[in-house]
């Protein structure tokens, strides 16, 4: 999963979708210096990505980009699966997307001294170009891609995917709801535990 739903999953608590946010640039498990609630967002995130690794609905996905993106195929599947939930947005929250992601926003602001340099580094251009918004749109997943692909030198090739997206758009999207309501299971247990 990528930052909407990381963020979507981490339920009504500021600091938990913060550390779920931040995980990915954190390394180790010494991360105890954070807020007990920034703690359980980054476990909750390493929960999530595990279960999503070996989830084989998720797996099914990747197979029809592992022939041309090959490792990368994880990576865009996640992005895809954002584009879903964005996409869907009113199945899964009763909140307004464009209000939950400035309420999401402002939160980073608000909390700024809490944040890692990475987060600090990159906020001011996902606030700017409004990534979370963007997953909505086929064109805004693949303006994603192709940023991530230029972080490869464009050796990964994501900025074609969408071509695939295209291509299979009705099995990824039943793909992912069947995932995801299994997901939101799986968090369910991880934040009650």
């Amino acid at each position: 999963m990528n930052f909407l739903a990381h963020i979507y999953l981490s339920d009504d608590n500021d600091h938990i979708k913060i550390g779920n946010f931040m995980a990915d640039g954190i390394r180790g498990k010494n991360f105890d210096t954070f807020p007990v609630d920034i703690q359980k967002g980054i476990a909750l995130h390493r929960a999530i990505d595990t279960y999503t690794d070996a989830h084989p609905i998720f797996r099914e996905s990747t197979k029809k980009l592992h022939s041309r993106y090959h490792h990368y195929a994880g990576v865009i599947v996640d992005i895809f699966y954002d584009h879903f939930l964005a996409k869907n947005w009113t199945v899964y929250s009763n909140e307004n997307l464009e209000e939950y992601i400035q309420q999401f926003y402002q939160s980073l602001k608000d909390n700024k001294p809490l944040l890692t340099e990475r987060t600090i580094g990159m906020m001011p251009y996902m606030i700017k170009q409004n990534w979370l918004s963007s997953y909505q749109t086929v064109d805004g997943i693949k303006n994603i891609l192709t940023q991530m692909d230029r972080r490869t030198k464009n050796e990964s090739k994501m900025r074609f995917a969408t071509e695939e997206l295209r291509e299979f758009y009705t099995e990824f999207e039943k793909e992912f709801t069947l995932f995801f309501e299994d997901l939101r299971a799986h968090v369910k247990e991880q934040l009650n535990a």
